[in-house]
């Protein structure tokens, strides 16, 4: 299907001119774990604030605690909680609406499904502009399908990661194609590079000999990355002094670790759990595989590829917008172990060519895939919206401030951190102004 048409600021030849004036932006995720997804919200987040815009981070998750909550405040990024109800909850919606309405929010990001069911039709009370970014393709969520559809009506803008991911989407019906832009993930490219310091530090800490060859992958140990056809893959095709480092955790562990001993290769494949240094462990790697069944455009590749690292990726998504098959690493069919297992056989046996590859996929992710210039996307994208969008007179009453007067009386949403100053020196407390609904006499 034809996506290039319909799809993308990136593709439209024309920049639209950033909002000039100060900005009060949410974005909202279903929680702060660690996550590609999140992962973005913290970049994009961190960049707006450091534009001078008022941002807010919102998690709605029923355990919507994490990591990512502490990374957001470290960047001056006010953090909330406000936490659904078990099963669809008929509130969160109201209360949601009713705290824009409090801190004053120009523009709502939802991102991925949960956030879209919930904030969408909140930011459509509250009368602003909304975006939603789909990171990936929903592989499990069929019997909330109806509930998406209904709520991307309140999307003014529907962003996919990848120029596949966009085409799912159309071909699935699931946004009108007028809605529909492609905004390529970013990251910060600063964070990596090769480092031999890293390498020999992140060696010898998980007793990996300096002249092992080491396989590696970063991300969640869950069904959909797939990661027992990297186990299989390795048993195969690893010298007995080579290395898989998994880096991260999940409900996988236990049966990727059953298999390992299956295949009696336990000695050979290591668990790193769950780390924040992934950056020092590409560092440690020759060669990056990444074995999804599913992925929008997976942050783990391109920072493996700013890394200097070759890559070996399933077809998946997408993965091959970013990598070039037989320049910068080699993609493979989903779910089949022997094409897996023989690449990485061939670029163990192949040093120089290894080399090559991961030197192109850097320049690849240097000049393509930044997080500024994911940023830059967005705010055009923002701008366009709140042209389109104009502000409401200020004598008309939003249903999201009628709700903040109700909510307010009784109830507020969980604040998790120190609140980011609003830029002039005040703090941004939970006391509404007296000119906020919130502030009005019950």
């Amino acid at each position: 299907m034809e996506t290039q048409a319909v799809c993308g600021i990136e593709d439209r030849g024309r920049k639209e001119t950033p909002p000039s004036r100060r900005l009060a932006i949410v974005h909202v995720v279903s929680s702060f774990q660690t996550g590609g997804a999140e992962q973005v919200v913290v970049d994009l987040a961190a960049s707006q604030r450091a534009a001078g815009h008022d941002v807010m981070a919102v998690a709605i998750a029923e355990d919507p605690d994490g990591p990512r909550a502490e990374q957001l405040r470290r960047r001056g990024v006010e953090v909330r909680l406000v936490p659904k109800c078990p099963g669809f909850d008929r509130t969160l919606t109201a209360r949601l609406a009713a705290l824009f309405a409090t801190k004053r929010v120009m523009l709502v990001h939802s991102h991925n499904h949960l956030s879209l069911i919930y904030a969408a039709p909140a930011g459509w009370l509250h009368r602003v502009p909304v975006i939603h970014t789909k990171h990936g393709v929903s592989q499990d969520m069929q019997g909330r399908r109806w509930l998406r559809s209904a709520a991307s009506a309140f999307v003014d803008a529907h962003v996919a990661v990848s120029q596949p991911t966009a085409a799912v989407v159309l071909g699935r019906r699931e946004v009108d194609p007028p809605k529909l832009h492609v905004v390529a993930n970013g990251i910060d490219l600063s964070r990596f590079a090769p480092d031999p310091a890293a390498r020999a530090r992140v060696r010898a800490e998980l007793a990996i000999p300096e002249d092992a060859w080491v396989v590696g992958s970063v991300g969640r140990l869950s069904p959909v990355k797939n990661h027992a056809l990297l186990v299989r893959a390795a048993a195969r095709s690893l010298p007995r002094s080579g290395r898989l480092l998994l880096v991260g955790d999940g409900p996988e562990r236990g049966r990727l670790a059953a298999l390992a001993a299956e295949l009696g290769a336990s000695d050979r494949v290591l668990f790193a759990g769950e780390r924040h240094d992934v950056p020092a462990l590409l560092a440690a790697l020759d060669v990056f595989a990444l074995p999804s069944l599913s992925e929008g455009l997976p942050l783990a590749l391109l920072e493996a590829m700013a890394a200097g690292l070759p890559a070996v990726a399933t077809d998946v998504g997408g993965v091959a917008t970013a990598l070039v098959d037989g320049e910068t690493g080699f993609l493979v069919p989903s779910g089949e172990v022997a094409p897996l297992a023989a690449r990485l056989s061939e670029l163990q046996a192949d040093p120089a060519l290894a080399a090559q590859m991961g030197r192109s996929g850097r320049m690849i992710a240097l000049r393509r895939y930044s997080a500024a210039r994911m940023a830059e996307r967005y705010m055009d994208l923002y701008a366009l919206l709140l042209m389109r969008h104009p502000p409401r007179a200020a004598a008309a009453v939003r249903p999201s401030a009628l709700l903040a007067w109700i909510w307010g009386a009784s109830r507020a949403p969980r604040e998790i951190t120190a609140a980011a100053d609003r830029g002039d020196g005040r703090p941004r407390g939970d006391q509404p102004s007296p000119r906020s609904p919130a502030a009005l006499p019950s």
